[in-house]
């Protein structure tokens, strides 16, 4: 029992360590960082263009559906390739298992197609 967790001490030291160094470092900044705020350095940046109005305004909800359809097929393709690298040992099983996935994929996506979700003209 103490030699299998003698195998975990170099783990447990590197973790130590490197919270120590990010404790210190975020410590180490705070105290010897300048402390001058000013307006403008509280001011809120983005990509250099002045900030105009409330960064809390609504905006349309398509650009949420298209993050998480590119979210969708981006885990589609992850699940892929591992399939694709093991077809030969899945056999004929792992082919009905890969095509069943794509499948539900492709009818959630002809769903969204037909409710609309896609149309950007409003």
């Amino acid at each position: 029992m103490a030699s299998a967790l003698a195998q975990y001490l170099p783990i447990g030291l590197m973790f130590i360590v490197a919270l120590g160094f990010v404790v210190t470092t975020m410590i180490g900044t705070h105290l010897l960082g300048p402390k001058r705020k000013t307006k403008q350095k509280l001011d809120s940046f983005e990509c250099g263009i002045e900030s105009k109005g409330n960064a809390r305004l609504p905006f349309n909800i398509k650009y949420f559906l298209v993050a998480i359809l590119f979210v969708l097929f981006d885990v589609e393709v992850i699940f892929m390739y591992p399939w694709a690298v093991n077809f030969k040992e899945l056999g004929m099983a792992g082919f009905i298992e890969m095509i069943l996935f794509i499948g539900f994929l492709l009818i959630g996506f002809f769903y969204l197609l037909k409710k609309g979700a896609l149309k950007w003209e409003e």
